[in-house]
């Protein structure tokens, strides 16, 4: 790799920056209900709940998440697209980039990474999932969706991409402390080779489960 990790987020998110108002249009209609759901019914605290949108873009998966309830904050490294998010979802929005992440310790019920973690390249991912599983409460649940491939990266035009296979997206998680719940591909009712986008949902174990996995390693 012969760009410094800072350089790949840098050229990355100025693309966003350049091309934040197409995205917006380009996106706003997506129907994403199926990911919203999947990680709104893995948690198991109480609602409603604090939830962080990792790479929120212009808001609109905020919006959802506050129109049903819950605190929704969301996250950017675009400035761009944090004061759109603000502006759309009327949501606090924070601006961190993703290879410097700053999250309150245990302060999420649920973390949702819908089409961001996948920018991160492999070398710099241990780091960026450890950040995220600080920022959980414990039994709290993560989901990402990303572009499946066959552990490529690199760039893709203008954005860089890092494209896995479910194995080794698992491999990452489990290293990170969390344990696997489930996953599917999108979209639905498509032959499995059409179905580009990998989804999946991983819990910070509580106190007790990992008594429990440590009891039954022993």
């Amino acid at each position: 790799m012969t760009d410094s990790l800072d350089d790949i987020s840098r050229r990355t998110l100025a693309h966003y920056e350049r091309n934040a108002r197409g995205f917006f249009a380009g996106t706003i209609g997506h129907d994403v209900s199926q990911n919203i759901g999947a990680l709104l019914d893995a948690i198991e605290a109480p609602a409603p709940y604090t939830l962080l949108d990792l790479g929120c873009g212009p808001g609109r998966d905020l919006k959802t998440f506050r129109e049903r309830g819950h605190r929704a904050i969301g996250l950017d490294g675009s400035a761009e697209f944090v004061a759109m998010a603000a502006g759309y979802s009327g949501c606090e929005v924070w601006h961190q980039d993703f290879l410097h992440l700053d999250l309150p310790p245990a302060f999420f019920d649920g973390i949702f990474a819908n089409a961001s973690l996948f920018h991160v390249p492999s070398a710099a991912l241990p780091e960026v999932l450890a950040a995220l599983y600080v920022g959980l409460k414990p039994g709290g649940v993560l989901f990402s969706s990303n572009p499946r491939g066959h552990n490529e990266e690199g760039w893709n035009g203008a954005r860089y991409g890092s494209y896995y296979d479910y194995p080794t997206w698992e491999g990452f998680l489990v290293a990170a402390g969390f344990t696997p719940l489930h996953h599917y591909y999108r979209p639905p009712g498509l032959p499995r080779e059409q179905q580009s986008w990998l989804a999946s949902l991983w819990r910070k174990p509580n106190v007790n489960q990992r008594t429990e996995m440590r009891d039954n390693q022993a």
